[in-house]
């Protein structure tokens, strides 16, 4: 089999993908730079935050907690630690069959920092992912009321289909203009992180709090699509897409600001992390692979601010 044989290029390497300059790295497994040696890349603690998939249950603790702000819901400590020990476990683990999939057949250039820091340090990150899903687990079983239980067993069940789909040796996965990867993790990513307000939000709130959990789902798919985009097809641009989204944010803002103050600031915040993807996009250049991969998660902490108020 191909397998060993990429994954000795990985361990032959002498130090962890987190320390080596992103130069160096794309040069070696992903082709040819196309960024000058003068592209800026990401302070050291950035590169471990998204290297180590702790980016991802970040924006998603900001993100749940701000939801929960917005409706005037008042979240158990139970919750955020939960999504974040659920997300970071997933995370590493679709990082880890990513990397054991391209090395299977040989196709090392599919892959990117984040899969070489994974599967370099595996036998730290899988065990560190297998103990959060089992502390994820009796959270469930101890903390979670019943009812709460059944109402989030739907979701589970399209993430685990998702990730089945996803990774499951079969037939080449397609999927079509309308449903794509991206749109998927979005709506699911954005799923989870509003599900917990969505569920014990007022009557009066509801509306309010659904349209701005639409606006996240939006805005964490443009975060994927502009990841995608900028990982395989270099000359794409998303700034047109960031900028209607930018508007739409802007516009429920304006409707909800006497009614809902609290979810139209969240709005406003959400505008801001669509226009700072634009910004991304249209600066990209100058950073490496890495920094903008990691400038695209950090710019979805924007409601962070209306947290710390």
């Amino acid at each position: 089999m191909a397998l060993p044989a990429a994954e000795s290029t990985i361990n032959a390497m002498p130090l962890p993908l987190a320390n080596l300059p992103a130069q160096r790295v794309r040069r070696r497994f992903i082709g040819a730079d196309t960024h000058g040696s003068h592209a800026i890349d990401a302070p050291a603690a950035i590169r471990l935050w998204h290297l180590a998939s702790l980016d991802a249950p970040t924006v998603a603790v900001v993100w749940t907690l701000s939801l929960a702000r917005a409706a005037d819901v008042r979240l158990p400590a139970w919750v955020p630690v939960l999504l974040a020990l659920g997300v970071w476990s997933v995370y590493i683990g679709d990082r880890l069959l990513d990397a054991r999939s391209a090395m299977s057949r040989c196709n090392l250039a599919s892959l990117r920092e984040r899969h070489f820091f994974h599967w370099r340090h595996r036998r730290t990150l899988l065990p560190a992912a297998l103990a959060a899903a089992c502390v994820c687990a009796a959270l469930v079983f101890t903390q979670m009321p019943i009812a709460f239980r059944e109402r989030n067993s739907a979701l589970a069940a399209a993430a685990l289909a998702y990730f089945s789909g996803v990774h499951l040796p079969r037939r080449p996965r397609r999927f079509s203009p309308l449903v794509s990867k991206e749109l998927l993790v979005g709506v699911l990513f954005a799923a989870g992180c509003a599900l917990p307000t969505l569920t014990r939000v007022s009557p009066g709130n509801l509306c309010s709090t659904a349209a701005v959990s639409l606006v996240f789902a939006a805005l964490a798919w443009l975060n994927c699509h502009s990841i995608d985009r900028w990982e395989s097809a270099p000359h794409a641009h998303i700034a047109p897409k960031a900028f209607v989204l930018t508007a739409a944010a802007v516009i429920a803002a304006c409707t909800l600001a006497v009614a809902r103050p609290r979810a139209a600031e969240l709005l406003v915040a959400a505008a801001l992390s669509a226009m700072l993807l634009a910004l991304l996009d249209r600066g990209r250049a100058r950073l490496t692979p890495l920094a903008l991969r990691a400038a695209a998660d950090v710019v979805l902490l924007t409601p962070l601010a209306l947290l710390l108020r």
